[in-house]
């Protein structure tokens, strides 16, 4: 760097103090941070102690020079290294991203058409068998059918536009309607107080999952869901009684684990974790059928305003 500096000073010939500020220069294209700043200063001092011992008052410009080279070389040359790595950063963030978006539409798809086609295969065998003895039976099996079918169009474009949200107050009623059309008995209870969007539509997914996968795999006669309500958590639980579970099938159709595998409970488990809740499934107690628990903290103060406001429209309403 010496070497290069002193070429550059003869090069320009004229006065020899040039030398300092050119090294200046030389400087803070190499070094950073607080060393930076003590050798700038460092050749500014020298420099200008020399000037000022030959040229007199032309020692300030050589101090000025030298200093003003140095930093703002440095800074020029930062700021080039800062564009560089946010531009790093982006791209690495539009990859992140699109990897996020990938997974959401996966595990949405998964969702929506695992409960949909559920759905359907029941309704499809209870129509094939109503169909020989209560011929409007199996018609209203039917337009069943096409309406779930019309609801799941609907569901999938909301899942590509990122707009589909489950709501737990529409998935229980499904949940009712579903699990009685193949022939388990349904019994849903809900208590405590209105649940903050985001949970109820969280609690909302896992009710369709679970419920799918007792339609598919349990081969039960009941199912219990449960909503219990406190102060600072929300509990959903639902328990049936089949041989199957509630968890989710391996692929080779053999008979289901945990319940934490595949991409439906496990997705729901990621989910529920990041919203700082938890989902836990097993053998129900007395060891037959399978149980799935989820447990979600409520944000008090968001639960109290939903809870006033809802109270103030019902009051107006009431006036």
């Amino acid at each position: 760097m010496g070497l290069v500096t002193c070429g550059l000073a003869l090069g320009y010939g004229g006065s020899r103090l040039t030398f300092f500020p050119l090294l200046g220069l030389a400087t803070g294209a190499v070094l950073r941070g607080r060393v930076l700043g003590l050798t700038v200063l460092g050749l500014s001092a020298l420099g200008g102690a020399i000037a000022a011992h030959h040229e007199g008052w032309g020692a300030l410009g050589v101090v000025y020079g030298t200093f003003l080279s140095g930093m703002v070389t440095a800074a020029i040359l930062a700021l080039s290294e800062t564009v560089r790595e946010l531009r790093a950063t982006r791209q690495e963030l539009a990859r992140a991203a699109v990897e996020q978006e990938r997974l959401r539409f996966s595990r949405d798809l998964h969702d929506l058409l695992g409960h949909t086609l559920s759905v359907i295969v029941v309704k499809s065998e209870a129509a094939r068998r109503l169909a020989p003895r209560d011929l409007d039976a199996a018609l209203a099996q039917v337009a069943d059918i096409e309406s779930v079918g019309r609801q799941a169009l609907v569901e999938i474009r909301e899942a590509v536009t990122g707009y589909r949200e489950a709501s737990l107050a529409g998935e229980l009623d499904r949940a009712r309607g579903a699990l009685t059309a193949a022939g388990i008995e349904p019994a849903v209870r809900q208590s405590g107080p209105p649940l903050p969007p985001r949970t109820a539509a969280l609690l909302g997914w896992v009710v369709r999952e679970c419920v799918t996968n007792v339609i598919r795999h349990s081969g039960a006669a009941g199912c219990d869901i449960e909503v219990r309500g406190a102060a600072e958590r929300v509990r959903l639980v639902i328990t049936d009684d089949g041989g199957g579970g509630v968890g989710s099938a391996p692929p080779d159709g053999g008979p289901p684990g945990n319940g934490l595998t595949g991409s439906g409970l496990t997705g729901l488990a990621e989910r529920l974790a990041a919203a700082g809740g938890t989902l836990v499934s097993g053998p129900a107690p007395g060891g037959r059928g399978f149980r799935v628990t989820a447990e979600l903290p409520l944000d008090e103060d968001l639960v109290q305003a939903e809870h006033a406001e809802h109270t103030e429209h019902a009051e107006g309403d009431g006036r």
